[in-house]
């Protein structure tokens, strides 16, 4: 019979500290690396971590290490690890943290606080209970008062932050925990010798019913999200057998392969039936895919709200039915499900999709929006690159298999909308269900040290790229390859977006969303040493060194369309370079803030309708009626 007990290794030269065991713990549960940001109090636990050959990835900001964490398990589909010091770095973890929960991404952060004698006595780094902070944002946050119990409550937290809706957790170490030597015939070890926990698997009779409206339906689609992560292959056996296209959610694309004969594409492109007129699906199997506005809320234009069924197969009961009805739940890990969908159609009549359906839904990706297709590639205003043909170009230069890290809000949108010139591994919407600017330079990074062999693109608007500009250092300090594109039109260019259209004429104030066209990204990262390269078609920068080797950009045509051609095909060598180089580098692409982007201007939903206030990104709201004087307030559209 195996032992419960780890067999805890002392280091040479010192006692066994509880930070050591708390490495010790990890490396068992399979940890092989951490990201954070050092702090004295954690010095025995990353001592013992040294030890035990976990790898540190330390970052310039303590919210990237808890989103590189985040990131990682996206691209790994492990819990990722991270660290923060106490207090001041703890508090720049939070918002990972909210990330994380938000996006049920299976974290474990470890953090220290003072030691247990000196509470409340504003002692440095004390003031703030971090578990209670904690608490709201987390699954389970936890401090540890004695050494003796971190076995035991480093397993329990693991288990919570992977089973179930998977998220993340906290424990707090004071640092008298982990400085201290342990008696380890005292030691209560818990759970951490248990193998990992098996997930529930579907009800037997929900996935009979599955078939059977599987076979019934004329229009069926399979919507799949982060959930179904590690289900790709029951996922590719399922469309193979009855020839079902496949969906992915824009928020994360998972590892089902582009090159399938099956895959779909992102689901916003089912969008366009409905705006076009067409049978839109008439059943749609959500595996793993959260409802909300990343696909399409409950407006009807991705999951249909009329003449449609419902399937939706969740590990978290509480999720299926959130934001409409569904006509099936089925509570189940998603490869398990899916497995069983596979058993119970092996054994059943042969079926397969209609090929007329599986022909138009299949086409949606080749889609291009003619009106931006037909847009000159240069702004005939401003004299720079169109967003939609630069970011086009540029998907279409990035090595196949790439992961695509998308940060950023109007930027954000014409990537999506391009997604499909890119043959990637792997996307992701960083900015996720809060909206969260600057994620992109955690999940890049996380995602560049769980798989090392592949490209990271780490796609960001001007915005976006300044919240987190250091991490540029980290890219370099550990060579990765993470290829920085900043999409720079000057300006905050949704929020812009928005106060156009909802304001339009009737003020010429557009405040706090205009940035500066001189800042220059490329040279930013040329100072952590690494490539930086600018594309600029006004040609009113100076060009930065790497720029002036390329004459050609400069020996521009008489025509735009030529001018244009230069610029663009300069992006192209600028991907060439970044990605022959090996390592990290960075794009600094200068576009058109206009047009605005067609997912901004529909988050907008500017209306000419009396009876509504036009509000930015949500449905518009009903002007209120007050009954004693018989009509709305404001007819003007409230503002």
């Amino acid at each position: 019979m195996a032992s419960h007990k780890l067999d805890l290794k002392h280091p040479k030269g010192r006692e066994l500290l509880g930070g050591d065991v708390l490495a010790q713990c990890l490396h068992q549960l399979g940890v092989r690396v951490l990201f954070g940001l050092h702090g004295g109090h954690l010095d025995a636990f990353l001592m013992g971590c040294t030890d035990m050959g976990i790898e540190l990835i330390d970052t310039r900001h303590e919210t990237v290490a808890v989103q590189a964490a985040e990131g990682y398990a996206k691209v790994s589909g492990k819990t990722g690890c991270c660290f923060v010091t106490a207090n001041s770095g703890f508090c720049n973890g939070l918002p990972g943290l909210a990330t994380a929960f938000a996006d049920r991404s299976p974290i474990l952060c470890v953090t220290s606080s003072p030691p247990l004698r000196d509470a409340e006595t504003n002692a440095l780094q004390g003031f703030h209970d971090q578990v209670v902070l904690a608490k709201p944002i987390t699954k389970f946050a936890h401090r540890i008062t004695t050494c003796l119990e971190i076995p035991r409550i480093v397993s329990l937290a693991w288990r919570t932050a992977s089973s179930g809706a998977p998220g993340p957790v906290l424990l707090d170490f004071p640092i008298d925990v982990l400085f201290t030597p342990l008696d380890v015939e005292r030691v209560s070890w818990g759970n951490i010798m248990a193998p990992p926990v098996r997930p529930p698997g579907p009800d037997a009779g929900a996935i009979q019913n599955l078939a059977e409206m599987l076979k019934a339906a004329e229009r069926p689609v399979v919507i799949i999200g982060t959930g179904a992560q590690n289900a790709t292959e029951e996922i590719a056996t399922l469309a193979t057998s009855i020839s079902l296209p496949i969906f992915h959610s824009p928020k994360f694309s998972t590892t089902f392969p582009v090159t399938h004969p099956f895959h779909a594409g992102s689901a916003m492109t089912l969008a366009i039936l409905a705006a076009g007129g067409k049978p839109q699906p008439d059943l749609v199997v959500l595996v793993g895919a959260r409802t909300g506005f990343l696909l399409g809320g409950r407006g009807g234009a991705i999951v249909p709200t009329r003449n449609c069924k419902i399937v939706q197969i969740d590990i978290d009961g509480s999720e299926t039915g959130r934001s409409e009805h569904v006509d099936l739940s089925i509570v189940s890990d998603a490869k398990l499900a899916v497995a069983g969908l596979n058993a119970q159609i092996s054994g059943t009549e042969k079926f397969k999709v209609q090929e007329s359906w599986l022909r138009t839904a299949l086409g949606l990706k080749s889609w291009r929006a003619p009106h931006n297709e037909s847009q000159p590639k240069i702004d005939v205003e401003n004299g720079q690159l169109h967003p939609y043909h630069a970011v086009k170009k540029l998907f279409q230069q990035i090595p196949s298999n790439s992961v695509i890290c998308i940060d950023g809000g109007e930027a954000g949108g014409w990537c999506l909308q391009n997604l499909p010139e890119a043959s990637a591994g792997l996307s992701m919407v960083c900015t996720g269900y809060l909206g969260f600017l600057g994620n992109g330079w955690g999940y890049s990074l996380g995602a560049a040290v769980a798989d090392r062999s592949k490209v990271v693109v780490n796609m960001q608007g001007d915005g976006s790229a300044g919240f987190h500009l250091a991490e540029l250092d980290t890219f370099k300090r550990f060579n990765l390859k993470i290829m920085t594109v900043v999409v720079n039109n000057s300006v905050w260019g949704m929020s812009l977006a928005g106060q156009d259209m909802i304001y339009g004429t009737t003020t010429s104030s557009r405040p706090a969303v205009t940035l500066r066209p001189e800042t220059r990204y490329d040279i930013v990262a040329q100072g952590f040493g690494m490539p930086g390269l600018l594309i600029d078609a006004t040609n009113t920068l100076s060009a930065s060194p790497l720029a002036e080797r390329r004459k050609s950009w400069a020996e521009l045509g008489p025509k735009d369309e030529d001018k244009a051609k230069k610029y663009l095909d300069g992006l192209g060598m600028a991907v060439d370079e970044v990605v022959q180089s090996g390592g990290p580098g960075l794009i600094d692409l200068r576009v058109s803030p206009k047009p605005y982007q067609d997912m901004t201007t529909a988050m907008v939903g500017a209306t000419s309708d009396p009876d509504v206030i036009v509000v930015p990104y949500y449905d518009n709201i009903p002007r209120p009626y007050y009954k004693d004087s018989g009509k709305r307030v404001n007819g003007e559209n409230g503002h």
